[in-house]
């Protein structure tokens, strides 16, 4: 398989048990994983141009749980945040994205999820996962997220409760996230539930421009200060619920943030060209 070379370099120094076959314990592969994020790369370094914010919040080494905005049709985001995770972080750092159950239904895709980490979302998996004190991407809108049209890019649909007590369970910080941009690479104004279901999947994305392939639209990622929460994940509903309530919160926070700073960035831009066309 191939891989590019600063790719190459990258995924040797992940700090990973990777046994004399190039396998961790959860299957993930050296050669896998490097061909992966070489294909991710032109994506997130020239074709998305991502710039990624307050990297610095997230821990370079120990458990962490990433949580999130879904926004664009197809899961864009979760593609830039795992490439973000390893293209800035250092070292670098493999995310473990947990992936909606009927992902495990298609031939091929499902294997080369498992072999680059990417596993179905399941208790079980986590639990395991964060006490090996790995990274965890979770986007508690679901595939409810995915499914938001594009005027509804920016909302927050309703957050599961399962994410939370895992990380309870687990001792796990919640390092909140925003990407924005990833409704306008992908525009949804329809969705065909029954062509979905037919595909196994929820539904497929319809752009203005019918076919649902993403543009080359500026994305940011924003992440915010870990969160700490005190607990084991037995409790209360009403408890869990007021901390989810302060993780939406911090996403909300982080969305607007990032909102006003790409409005800001295109009124720069704009009084840019103006100046440039006023000395032409």
């Amino acid at each position: 398989m191939w891989s590019h070379p600063e790719v190459f370099e990258r995924v040797e120094r992940l700090e990973l048990p990777f046994n004399r076959y190039g396998l961790d314990p959860y299957g993930v592969s050296v050669e896998h994983v490097s061909t992966f994020l070489s294909f991710l790369r032109p994506f997130y370094k020239t074709y998305f141009r991502v710039e990624t914010h307050g990297v610095e919040h997230v821990p370079d080494h120990d458990r962490a749980m990433l949580v999130g905005n879904h926004s664009g049709g197809i899961p864009v985001d979760g593609a830039m945040v795992l490439s973000s995770m390893f293209f800035e972080l250092e070292p670098p750092r493999l995310v473990h994205g947990m992936v909606d159950k009927f992902v495990g239904s298609w031939p091929v895709v499902s294997n080369w999820f498992n072999r680059v980490g990417q596993v179905t979302g399941l208790p079980e998996h986590a639990i395991r996962l964060l006490k090996d004190d790995r990274m965890l991407m979770v986007f508690p809108e679901g595939a409810e997220g995915t499914a938001k049209l594009y005027r509804e890019r920016y909302d927050l649909v309703d957050f599961g409760t399962g994410f939370m007590r895992l990380a309870l369970e687990a001792d796990a910080p919640i390092v909140p996230f925003a990407f924005l941009g990833g409704g306008e690479a992908l525009p949804t104004v329809m969705r065909l539930e029954r062509l979905g279901r037919w595909l196994g999947a929820p539904y497929v994305p319809i752009p203005p421009y019918l076919l649902p392939v993403p543009l080359p639209v500026k994305c940011d990622l924003y992440y915010g200060e870990p969160m700490h929460f005190e607990g084991d994940g037995s409790e209360a509903d009403e408890t869990i619920q007021h901390y989810i309530d302060q993780v939406k919160e911090q996403i909300a926070a982080l969305i607007e943030r990032g909102r006003a700073e790409r409005r800001q960035r295109t009124i720069d831009g704009d009084g840019a060209t103006r100046a440039n066309l006023s000395d032409s």
